[in-house]
């Protein structure tokens, strides 16, 4: 077996992924490439950048922009244009990085694209990162979660879901939350291990908390466990377990 290798400069960590990644825009495939290379911009998760041999390099027209990098240097932007559609700088090419692995590489905006796949399953939100785990496992833990010192929910049959640099989430039974303390909202996010989830705003006492509490309706393959049951945020509310008060988790 052969190690993974990465490089860093600064903030910025390099490695090559194992997947193959394709994007389109207007239903053409713009990149295809089973040699994606990560790129953590940011400490969160990774960027993909795309080989420009795997890029249809003559849907990309120069903007004559560059946007600068304390780390990756000047880049040059591209508008992609494909199927009838158009997405302004939408690809930026570092072809005078001091990060040599950079310099053949093209990143596409994630949002500016129509749709991204991991090998035939197409990814929302941003990339995976292959450090970032979710393991969510049934409990016979007691959880009682309060608002305003008013009880709004509590379970002996909680889902606890773990993911890799955030706080245990506790997931319940809508049969054991005071759904008429909670109001749904508009709100929606996205997460690329999760699928969508919708929101409430929670009345303790005399105040509503918008968007306090979330579920998954329909999650993704790998977190079904969770389909239909209620979270709260553990910074903006009091989570006992087991009659102990959790610690709040820094916001």
């Amino acid at each position: 077996m052969t190690a993974t290798t990465s490089t860093t400069r600064g903030r910025v960590r390099i490695e090559p992924g194992a997947k193959r990644i394709r994007t389109y825009l207007g239903g053409v495939p713009v990149a295809d490439t089973v040699h994606p290379m990560l790129v953590w911009e940011s400490p969160h998760y990774p960027a993909y950048y795309l080989p420009v041999s795997d890029v249809r390099t003559d849907l990309l027209v120069p903007d004559g922009e560059i946007v600068h990098s304390p780390s990756r240097g000047d880049g040059h932007t591209y508008t992609v244009r494909a199927g009838g559609k158009e997405a302004p700088g939408a690809a930026v090419r570092y072809v005078d990085s001091p990060m040599e692995e950079l310099r053949d590489l093209v990143r596409f905006d994630w949002a500016a694209m129509d749709a991204w796949f991991e090998e035939d399953e197409e990814v929302f939100t941003h990339p995976r990162s292959p450090y970032t785990r979710v393991d969510i496992l049934p409990s016979s833990r007691h959880v009682r979660v309060e608002v305003d010192g008013v009880t709004v929910a509590e379970s002996d049959n909680p889902r606890l879901l773990f993911e890799t640099g955030l706080p245990v989430r506790y997931y319940l039974p809508k049969t054991d939350v005071r759904m008429d303390l909670l109001t749904p909202t508009r709100s929606q996010t996205s997460c690329p291990y999760k699928g969508d989830a919708e929101y409430w705003s929670v009345r303790g006492g005399d105040t509503v908390h918008e968007d306090l509490a979330w579920s998954y309706r329909a999650p993704l393959p790998e977190s079904q466990k969770v389909a239909g049951l209620i979270s709260f945020y553990n910074e903006k509310v009091d989570i006992y377990v087991d009659g102990v008060r959790e610690e709040l988790p820094s916001r």
